[in-house]
Formats: C-alpha cells, structure tokens, sequence
C-alpha cells in the first residue's frame, strides 16, 4: 500500500471544473464509505473547499483511486486528467504540510484552511476511514501548521477574499455606509464577510439561509434580518450588495430572478460576490450590463497584492515543513517493519509459552525450583540463540562477515 494525496486546485483547475469535483458536506460520509467499499483503498479522507478538492488516501491502487474520484462524479477520467496531481508517500505528505500551513492558498498564509483540513479528517474519523497511517498524516499536518503559524510571520497583514470583496465594492460604490448587503449562507465564509462589510457601517444587512435560526444568530451581530432562500426573490431587488457562499450543488440566484430584479431597481447596479464552489450564481447572471459578478478565481488576484509581507516568510515555513517530512517519511519507513517485529515477537512468544509450561510440569513434579529455573533460562537462551548460531555456521565467508557486523550491532557485542 502506498500513501497519495490526488485532485485538482485552483493552480490546475477551472472553476468550471472545480465545482463538478466538488463533494458536499453532507453526503462527504457517504462517499468516504462508498470509496472504501471498492478496495482501492484501505484508508480515505477527502478535503473539498472552493479552491481545491483533495483526497488523502492509503492506496492499494493508485490508478483506481483516482478513477474512482471521476467515476463518483459520473465524468470520464480523461476529462480531469489534464487538471489531476497525484503525490505518493513524502511528497503527499510535504503537500499536506503546505496546504495544512497556507502555501498552497490562493491567498498566501490564510488561515481558513486548516480548519476545512480538520473538518476533513473528523469526518473520515466519523466514517471510520481514519486509519493509522492517515491519522499520523492528519496530526503532523497540524503540528507543522501550528508551528509555522506560530514562528512565521506568514499570516501577517490583512489579505482574505472578505477583504477583497470590500474593496471591490469600494471601487463600484462610492461609500459601502450607504449600501444595503445581502448575504447567502450562514458559514465560516460568510461570518468573515459580514464581519468586514459590518466594519463599513451599511444602512442594512440581510443573511438568507436555509435555517433561519443560524441566518438571524448572524444576523442579530449587526443589527440585520434574516430569511430563509425561498423568500430570495421577494427581497433581492432591495440590495446593492450580494455575497453568497453556500453549499449548494444547484444555483441559488439564476439569471431570470436577477433580471427581475434589475427591473425593480430600475436597474440601479448590483455588486456580487459568489464564493460558492459549485457557483450559487449562475454565470450568465455576470452578462447582465448592471450586474457586476467576481468568483473566488476573480478574487483571487486581487489579494495577491497584499502579500509582498507574507511572501519573505516562506523559505523560514518551507525549512520549517521540510525538517517534519523527513520525520514524516522515517515512521512510513519503520511501518514496513511492523510485520517482521510482529512475527519476531510472535515466535519468542511461543518458545516463552512453552518453555515456561516444561518449567511448570517440572515444578509439579516435585523438582527444585533452583534446578528449574536453572534448566528454564539455559533453555531459553539456547532457542532464541539458536537461529542466529545456525545462520553464521553455515553462512559463506562474505556472508559471515556481514552477519558478524550485523549480529555485532543488533546485540551490542564487543568482538577482539
């Protein structure tokens, strides 16, 4: 079996087909089991956010693994081939590492996504797909994380999408103060957003949701309303600003409810952000002439300009990663020797057992616990040396000597 991590980001891939590889939070059990019942694998977890959809895996196939991702999605493998990576053993181990420490983001040190990489790993955990070597992989993946967050500095300085999207539509209104803000979602996402959009001060602030009561939770921190999604079109034409980011498979907001929209506001311009993946706005709604729509890829080199700070902490966070792979890499090593240490165990084990039932025979016969547990260690000593003895004996002179150099390490001996 071999340790991979394979999938797609927003380095290799489109949104368009990002959001098709998408796996949604709640069927993600589901699919960890399904993935599991093939045989491919003996261990899953999969990662799947707006930039990227990854899947952590001990392989007994790696080829099926990753046939297995397309077939899930009902798409043919060459489809995705021209967009799929896939790292064995350290290298999946240095990608986890990076992803878990925010090198691989959009956004250079974002700290979003080691969260969404502890999502990941409890709900393998919950599927009981978590296996031993995923489990280590998981918890060194945090520990980098951590310790790179903590020595670096590269999570410095205020650079998110939600800081984006403000200054997008900082550059469309001339003060937020006087805008009304829809939000669509309840999620991490779209509290970071309210919080930064919050921070300008708009006339008001609506979140629809598809629970109501988690919509007014967030809501009641900025003095805002809620509603659930059905009650969308009833509303949309009273909001300027549109951010949305939920986990729907299907659009929330279609072309045909935006236009309606647009003629209510007399076609007064609308300001949206879909931070969604799969999209909650359809893309044709973005050639509307009053609608201006950015996806997180249109976000994304926008907050690049921020990063000049964070960009100098990289090689201290890569030696940092570097120095945790390579002890990554020497527990894989030490697993391939599980087996043996098993069997070696196993067999001192069963001359023990048997050794120590003569030793009992003799006691109850009557025989001198000292003569007893003299013929018990001679005995003892004589079957666990026997193997070793026998292989020198009858060894070859080139062989002797690398047994002699290895019998001499594995016990210590100090031969003249």
């Amino acid at each position: 079996m071999q340790l991979l991590a394979f999938g797609i980001n927003h380095q290799t891939a489109p949104l368009k087909i990002r959001e098709q590889v998408a796996f949604h939070a709640e069927r993600m059990e589901t699919a960890l089991r399904d993935f599991i019942k093939t045989g491919t694998v003996k261990e899953a977890a999969i990662l799947s956010t707006c930039n990227r959809t990854e899947v952590y895996c001990n392989a007994v196939d790696r080829d099926a693994a990753q046939d297995w991702l397309a077939n899930y999605h009902q798409m043919s493998r060459l489809s995705i081939a021209p967009y799929l990576y896939a790292l064995p053993d350290t290298d999946a181990a240095r990608h986890a590492f990076r992803v878990a420490s925010g090198l691989d983001s959009m956004v250079l040190g974002e700290t979003q996504i080691l969260g969404q990489m502890r999502q990941a790993a409890r709900m393998a955990e919950q599927a009981g797909t978590l296996g031993i070597v995923l489990h280590k992989l998981f918890q060194q993946t945090f520990a980098v994380a951590k310790d790179v967050r903590t020595t670096t500095e590269i999570g410095a300085s205020s650079v998110s999408m939600a800081a984006a999207a403000v200054r997008l539509a900082e550059r469309i209104f001339p003060s937020i103060a006087e805008q009304n803000i829809l939000f669509i979602g309840a999620g991490e996402m779209i509290e970071l957003c309210a919080a930064h959009f919050g921070a300008r001060h708009p006339k008001h602030m609506l979140v629809a949701n598809r629970t109501v009561a988690r919509a007014a939770a967030l809501a009641d921190r900025y003095q805002g309303g809620a509603i659930a999604l059905h009650e969308l079109p009833e509303h949309l034409a009273n909001y300027d600003i549109v951010v949305t980011s939920t986990a729907s498979p299907l659009p929330i907001l279609g072309k045909g409810m935006v236009e309606r929209a647009l003629k209510t506001r007399r076609h007064r311009p609308m300001f949206m952000v879909d931070l969604a993946v799969p999209r909650d706005i359809e893309a044709e709604v973005g050639e509307l002439s009053d609608v201006f729509l950015y996806s997180v890829d249109d976000l994304g080199s926008i907050v690049q300009q921020g990063i000049s700070n964070r960009q100098s902490q990289v090689s201290q966070a890569e030696g940092i990663i570097e120095a945790s792979v390579q002890q990554f890499s020497h527990w894989m090593e030490t697993r391939e020797v599980v087996p043996t240490i098993r069997s070696l165990r196993d067999q001192a084990e069963r001359v023990r057992r048997n050794e120590v039932e003569r030793a009992m025979k003799l006691l109850a016969r009557g025989d001198s616990p000292a003569e007893v547990l003299e013929i018990l260690s001679r005995s003892l000593t004589n079957k666990f040396l026997h193997h070793p003895t026998h292989a020198l004996n009858h060894a070859d002179d080139i062989e002797r000597q690398e047994l002699v150099a290895l019998l001499s390490r594995l016990y210590s001996l100090h031969t003249e």
